[in-house]
């Protein structure tokens, strides 16, 4: 009976430009360079560049470090949890929130290492979003862009009030406090998305 390696072996020798893309496009969507994903990490920076540039495949112990330093499981890493390359939401399918006068859609499946979240809001006359004292949503570092479909809109972000109307847009950083008022006698609808853990400049 033969005894197995222990010798890790590549995530997949065949495609080792693939996982570097991959990697590259999550570490610059997270606004990191490689010294910071290698501290993050510990894989070293030029080891985190030859992967990147598909030069070495990344055993698999490098890349659940890799992952760790992304926030990310091996498994979304290396998109094992993804069935396809395309996810359909169905209008009859989406994950829907009614309070309040208030509706959200939910626009974007529930992918695993998802960075951005898209949904579209129905406000009636006289609802809001939330109140003036309530607590952030977002995690540190998050942005949402917010355009108006139909109606108008008021965004108040840290006590700031900014009046929007149909076919206007607005980008502000969503670690704020903030909501969205409908002071219109017709609904508004909006669309929302939210890009998270984005750093600062």
């Amino acid at each position: 009976m033969s005894v197995a390696s222990k010798t890790p072996k590549p995530v997949d020798a065949r495609e080792p430009f693939a996982i570097g893309r991959r990697v590259r496009a999550l570490r610059e969507a997270m606004g990191f360079s490689l010294r910071d994903l290698g501290e993050r990490s510990g894989v070293s920076a030029p080891m985190l560049s030859q992967v990147e540039r598909g030069e070495t495949s990344p055993t698999l112990a490098v890349a659940a470090k890799i992952a760790a330093g992304l926030e990310l499981t091996l498994s979304q890493l290396l998109r094992l949890d993804e069935g396809e390359h395309v996810a359909v939401s169905r209008a009859g399918e989406r994950r829907t929130l009614e309070r309040g006068g208030h509706r959200f859609e939910e626009l974007t499946p529930p992918l695993p290492g998802l960075r951005a979240d898209v949904s579209v809001h129905t406000l009636e006359a006289g609802a809001t979003t939330g109140g003036w004292d309530d607590p952030p949503m977002h995690e540190p570092g998050s942005r949402e862009t917010s355009v108006v479909l139909e109606g108008t809109l008021v965004l108040v972000v840290d006590g700031t009030r900014h009046e929007l109307n149909e076919g206007d847009s607005v980008t502000f950083d969503a670690d704020l406090p903030h909501h969205f008022e409908n002071e219109g006698e017709e609904p508004t609808r909006f669309l929302a998305v939210i890009a998270a853990g984005l750093r600062r400049s």
